[in-house]
């Protein structure tokens, strides 16, 4: 895809297109997933700024009353992980938070992230601070949400292994910060970056999956998809069954289930963008909308069947 605004580096800088790594599953843990660009049911029901009447309502035990001083939102509801209802003068706004992306509804640690979020949500209310974009294409407001005293919720969730750092340019003037506490937060497991976070069996054992990939294929991406690819290689000692398994990147749509694949000791699949037909090296995502990966950044994640993390690798864009 086309080359969007730069991110700060984080990790060794890759040597033109082709990326490496190889990481065990003893650094384990879920991974969720939008970006602004998300369609999820959960915020279906209200997604573009809608005023509301300036009296109170009947019932108002749900909602707190809207501050009126220090530029500050009340909370009305919090929809998930990253998405919160907000309201002042009378008015109610639906939040993105920008930065971070936490887990969907259908995704391991969605209800950990939502109560998460929840209980940092102070009683007297939140300020809305805007980076670089106003509204997504939903209606929404882009903003990091912080405390009166200045505290990024945000950062708390990534911190506490609730959600990662998404990079969205132009909106990634925090990232450095968040790539920082995310890295903490593998480095001591938290949240769903621990082992078995999903339940189910994780990956025991010496699991070495090294992964390369070319995000920037030639031309403009989106009409050369077959160009753009990640591969997978078994570089541990025993062979390692990934039916079931999901590759995933940053967003809260790209999403693909890898069925009835076995990888032995030294052999490999190409994961392609475009259509094609599958076989025991090569596998199509066919996502025909657009370009997966980033060329300003992104992560590859690669899930177990529980959604375990099983290895990733975050590259950013020179």
């Amino acid at each position: 895809m086309a080359s969007r605004a730069r991110s700060p580096w984080v990790g060794p800088r890759p040597t033109g297109l082709l990326l490496s790594v190889v990481m065990l599953a003893g650094v384990a843990g879920c991974v969720g997933e939008e970006d602004s660009t998300a369609s999820t049911t959960e915020r279906a029901a209200e997604t573009s700024p809608t005023p509301t009447n300036s009296t109170p309502p009947t019932d108002t035990s749900s909602t707190p009353p809207a501050p009126t001083s220090d530029g500050l939102w009340g909370v009305v509801e919090v929809i998930d992980g990253d998405t919160i209802d907000v309201v002042r003068d009378g008015e109610t706004m639906r939040v993105r938070m920008i930065g971070i992306n936490a887990p969907e509804r259908d995704e391991c640690f969605y209800d950990e992230a939502t109560s998460g979020l929840r209980a940092l949500v102070p009683a007297n209310g939140v300020r809305l601070v805007t980076d670089t974009t106003d509204l997504d294409r939903f209606g929404r407001l882009l903003r990091f949400v912080e405390t009166a005293d200045g505290v990024d919720l945000g950062g708390l969730l990534v911190e506490s292994g609730l959600a990662r750092s998404n990079h969205y340019p132009p909106d990634t003037s925090r990232n450095a910060r968040y790539d920082e506490l995310q890295q903490a937060a593998i480095d001591e497991q938290a949240g769903l970056w621990a082992a078995g976070a999903c339940g189910g069996g994780a990956p025991t054992g010496e699991v070495q999956i090294g992964i390369e990939l070319q995000y920037d294929a030639p031309g403009d991406d989106n009409d050369n998809l077959s160009e753009e690819w990640v591969r997978f290689t078994n570089e541990g000692p025993a062979a390692v069954d990934l039916s079931g398994w999901q590759v995933a990147d940053e967003s809260s749509s790209h999403r693909y289930r890898i069925d009835d694949l076995v990888l032995e000791p030294g052999a490999a699949f190409v994961l392609f963008t475009g259509c094609g037909t599958d076989s025991s090296g090569e596998r199509y995502w066919c996502n025909t909308d657009s370009a997966v990966w980033n060329n300003s950044g992104d992560t590859v994640f690669l899930n177990d069947e529980a959604g375990n993390l099983v290895t990733s690798y975050t590259y950013r864009g020179e």
